[in-house]
């Protein structure tokens, strides 16, 4: 069982009463379900990937006829994607990092989904990619490279899941909690990012108008995944309801805001800016990058008054004696 430790306490416990265990016996000491090392490996392997994606997007965006899986014509469209990517490196690197599965866990869910969605859009578009004797070998690497990505992530992925479903412990008390209004604003986000996203990536053609950029249904479907994978991450931070186990997705927030913004500044031209879903997208950046920060900081904040990891440090209402049970030096 992992080390650190906490009590777990029933409503005649927190009232004066003895508790759910033996009579006059001390209180069950629970210990804190870890990250397992196959999660720790995955999601630090996806960080690499995602990276290098981001890079043949938002670096070489006009490239993408040679240095990615298939052709982008639109560069905004190429930089959208590659924002998405390189968001998603903090996300999963900071999860990655994590020592208990309570805090690394808002980067798997999205991670699958989108994964598993992106496979869907591959295999319905597969004339579309770089395949073939008429391209150079680079390219056909790196079209084999992301089959390959797409087709193990996710098998990887649901195996390493059942290995931390098994692991012992349970969640740490929750410590650092949100105002009601972020609460508000993350319900509004699930379901407008779940809404556009299931258009885009369910009927791309009838869906790519409603979007402020030009798309192809190819990439309306990329889009959609990203879309449903971020709404996915929202609905996700309702249920967790902890900046401190938000930690990695706000600096991914903030960073897809600002990665956003510096290629809507790159590409002015191709994005419809009078337009209702040209407002309505500026709109979304300013309430993510806002819903990141506060995120960060009221989990940074709980790290800092603390002095030390929020992970070594008893929860706010773990008294002295609930210490000594935890470490097995008291509590009779």
């Amino acid at each position: 069982m992992d080390s650190k430790t906490f009590r777990r306490t029933g409503p005649d416990q927190r009232q004066g009463g003895q508790g759910s265990g033996s009579p006059g016996g001390p209180p069950e000491a629970v210990g804190i379900k870890p990250l397992v090392p196959g999660m720790h490996r995955l999601l630090f392997t996806a960080a690499v990937l995602v990276l290098l994606a981001g890079f043949q997007l938002f670096v070489l965006t006009g490239r993408t006829g040679t240095f990615f899986a298939w052709t982008i014509a639109n560069p905004l469209a190429a930089a959208f994607l590659g924002a998405g990517y390189w968001a998603s490196v903090s996300i999963e690197a900071l999860s990655g990092r994590q020592r208990l599965w309570a805090n690394a866990r808002i980067a798997v869910p999205a991670v699958f989904v989108f994964t598993v969605l992106t496979l869907v859009a591959t295999l319905m578009h597969l004339g579309q990619f770089h395949l073939g004797a008429r391209y150079a070998t680079g390219t056909r690497i790196v079209t084999v490279g992301w089959f390959a990505i797409y087709v193990l992530v996710p098998l990887l992925m649901l195996i390493v899941l059942v290995v931390q479903a098994r692991a012992p412990g349970a969640d740490p008390p929750r410590s650092a909690g949100l105002p009601a209004w972020i609460y508000a604003v993350l319900a509004v986000q699930a379901i407008v990012l779940l809404g556009f996203g299931v258009a885009l990536f369910a009927v791309p053609t009838h869906a790519a108008p409603l979007w402020p950029w030009k798309l192809t249904p190819l990439v309306a479907q990329a889009t959609g995944a990203w879309l449903i994978s971020l709404g996915v991450a929202a609905a996700h931070a309702l249920l967790e309801r902890d900046a401190r186990r938000l930690r990695p997705a706000a600096v991914g927030y903030v960073l897809l805001a600002l990665l956003q913004s510096i290629a809507l500044a790159r590409y002015p031209n191709h994005f419809a800016w009078d337009s209702a879903a040209g407002i309505i997208y500026l709109i979304f950046l300013a309430t993510m990058l806002l819903t990141g920060v506060v995120w960060l900081a009221r989990g940074l904040s709980r790290t800092e008054s603390a002095g030390d990891d929020p992970a070594d440090r008893p929860s706010d209402d773990e008294t002295q004696d609930d210490r000594r049970v935890a470490s097995g030096t008291g509590g009779t």
